[in-house]
């Protein structure tokens, strides 16, 4: 009896370890409600937010439980937040999460006002209203195991599971108001087990929960279809199945009878022994652990030193680019924050001058983005050996210590998104300028794409990244995404989605394909929001919601496409823009084959002769959700091996 309780203590240790090691430092998914309004700087909302981020989530702020519910501020500056940490995750482990969670929204999201960050094991959302008891099912994040179901045990193994789900879903909405959690197992047929879990915020009333839950099962479909495993996760709840157990689904075993004799003589000399030796195998495992731990850790710091210099070797061919860091600390006055023009997720943009007068941009990447190394190299390979008057130009680089910099030509009218969805300054891109804009952003593609030494896929095109000059000419920047295609090469794959959800092509954002024809789609993309003066992201239209590539199809197919045009348009061709609206609407096809290419495209828009095809239905990602009305906002991930899920990659 000994043994066996040292024994559930060793199994716990390594549960607990488990626990602790495979939280990723990576968040699973974020959003950033942009429709949600930004906050501004320096404001009584941002000083709210700041004090309830700041503020350690620990055991006298919540319950035990894994539901955490906070607000600081008064109206109409409240910040309003709510945690969940999944049901069978440990408090200390639970708390820890939350804190590391709070932790990276001024990185991921800054000046939101509502926003959502979500670990594997917990989730952490704020809003600028009330979500306390509210059911939220936008925005959707999904993620699915890569091995499928074979075809002969599809029906069986969905039967089960849906079963498996009904039974968790009446268990779960039963709970109380701090724990609405429900996990199990049952036999499936090509498998032994199946295994799943269900969960709510408690703040959820029982008929919000099962609504919730059934709506989330209702999806798997939509993104797990045939799959061994797969999650649905919604603000308010989230299910997830596996054909492994990727939690503690063990039940408590009953006790054997007590003896309440006093062991003498050997019999005890034997549980002493057996007590002596437990303890040493759960010193060395603990021995092990903390070794291991100190060795990823150095492996990590060693990987980090390695990284660096194989950047420094990448780019010794650029060596004539590189500018000392005092020089360019010096033009951007220390990095005051006067001179910051914006952040991003991979650091801070500075505006400088040079000693010469010429004016620059210096983009500071973060210390610690694994990511930004990527970046760094890219936009030094790639845009160092660019010249096209519609790319934005690279001065040079810095690279001591920590520090990376990227030290760009000034463009004084800053990005298009200032201009095209401001409502005063829209007023001043009256429509001859929007048409160049579009012109040069084709010629800037088109150059990528087909004219430039190397083929170059940028893979984040999207108004913020569209730079304009004193002259309201366009010149794309960010190629810290950018891939390079050998000259015969037409597609590729990639296990790591990157990019704006909204300006992703279909195929890449599911499937991790992408091409050409992928730029030529957030292409389309930006035509219509010129043309129409509205983001790509859901909107009031009426008593209806829909978003920018819904509304433009049901106007262009109704025959009534002039309802597109904005309103601030006074004076202008109408003939020119209904032109653009039919162009934009061939770049957002769902078939990447019929979409136009980008010499294509500037033919088109060059010349009248040019006949244009009839555009069939743009893509909306999936049908199903978009005529449900859910967010835009999707992430498509899917589990790189069967026994872990925390290490996504698109189907």
């Amino acid at each position: 009896m000994v043994s066996s309780r040292w024994l559930f203590f060793l199994s716990a240790i390594f549960m607990l370890t488990n626990l602790a090691v495979a939280q990723s430092d990576e968040p699973l998914y974020h959003f950033c409600l942009y429709e949600k309004g930004n906050y501004t700087a320096n404001s009584t909302y941002e000083s709210n937010l700041n004090q309830l981020l700041s503020s350690d989530v620990s055991s006298d702020t919540g319950s035990n439980s894994g539901f955490y519910n906070f607000s600081y501020g008064q109206n109409p500056n409240q910040v309003h937040a709510i945690g969940l940490c999944r049901g069978d995750v440990d408090s200390e482990v639970c708390r820890d999460c939350l804190n590391r969670t709070k932790s990276l929204f001024p990185k991921l999201c800054p000046n939101q006002k509502e926003a959502i960050v979500g670990y594997d094991y917990c989730m952490f959302r704020y809003s600028n209203r009330s979500i306390y008891g509210v059911m939220e099912t936008s925005p959707p994040f999904f993620l699915w195991n890569p091995n499928t179901v074979l075809d002969n045990y599809v029906e069986k193994f969905n039967g089960v599971l849906w079963t498996l789900m009904e039974n968790l879903t009446s268990q779960a909405k039963d709970g109380g108001s701090l724990r609405k959690f429900a996990a199990n197992n049952a036999s499936a047929p090509q498998f032994k087990t199946l295994y799943a879990l269900v969960q709510c915020t408690p703040d959820l009333s029982m008929d919000d929960c099962e609504d919730c839950l059934r709506g989330a099962k209702e999806a798997i479909p939509q993104c797990c279809d045939r799959k061994r495993g797969g999650r649905v996760v919604w603000p308010s709840c989230n299910i997830r199945f596996e054909t492994y157990p990727f939690l503690d689904f063990t039940t408590d075993a009953s006790a054997p009878p007590a003896n309440n004799a006093t062991p003498t003589g050997k019999g005890s000399n034997s549980s002493r022994t057996i007590i002596i030796v437990v303890a040493i195998v759960v010193s060395v495992v603990l021995i092990f652990w903390i070794c291991t731990c100190i060795y990823l850790r150095m492996r990590k710091q060693r990987k980090k030193v390695e990284n660096k210099l194989k950047i420094v070797d990448e780019i010794n061919d650029t060596k004539s680019l590189q500018i000392d860091f005092n020089t360019i600390r010096v033009a951007t006055n220390n990095f005051s924050d006067v001179n910051k023009l914006g952040q991003g997720g991979f650091g801070t943009v500075y505006k400088g001058k040079f000693p010469n007068g010429q004016e620059i941009a210096v983009k500071r990447l973060s210390r610690s983005s694994e990511q930004g190394n990527q970046e760094f190299k890219n936009e030094i390979l790639l845009v160092a050996k660019l010249q096209h008057r519609n790319l934005v130009r690279l001065l040079g680089f810095c690279f001591e210590g920590n520090e990376r910099l990227l030290v760009y030509e000034l463009m004084p009218n800053a990005s298009l998104d200032h201009f095209i969805f401001d409502l005063s300054k829209r007023l001043h891109l009256d429509w001859k300028i929007r048409y160049k804009i579009i012109m040069g952003i084709a010629r800037g593609l088109q150059y990528l794409h087909e004219d430039s030494q190397f083929r170059i896929i940028h893979r984040d095109l999207k108004t913020s990244n569209i730079l304009l000059d004193e002259e309201m000419n366009s010149k794309i920047s960010d190629f810290g995404m950018a891939r390079l295609f050998t000259l015969d090469q037409t597609q590729a794959n990639t296990r790591r989605i990157v990019g704006t959800y909204g300006y992703m092509a279909p195929e890449y954002a599911m499937h991790g394909h992408f091409s050409v024809k992928s730029d030529v789609f957030s292409y389309g993309v930006l035509v219509l929001e010129m043309v129409c003066g509205q983001k790509n992201n859901y909107f009031q239209n009426g008593e209806n919601t829909e978003n920018l590539l819904s509304h433009a199809w049901k106007n262009w197919r109704d025959g009534t496409a002039s309802n597109l045009i904005d309103s601030t348009l006074r004076v202008c061709s109408t003939t020119e823009i209904m032109r653009c609206i039919h162009i934009g609407l061939l770049c957002v096809q769902e078939n990447m084959a019929e979409r136009p290419t980008m010499a294509l495209v500037l033919l088109m828009l060059n010349s009248y002769s040019t006949a244009l095809s009839i555009p069939s239905r743009p893509a909306f990602l999936m049908h199903s959700i978009v005529e449900s009305d859910m967010s835009l906002n999707l992430s498509f991930q899917a589990s790189q091996n069967e026994g872990s899920m925390t290490d996504p990659y698109p189907r």
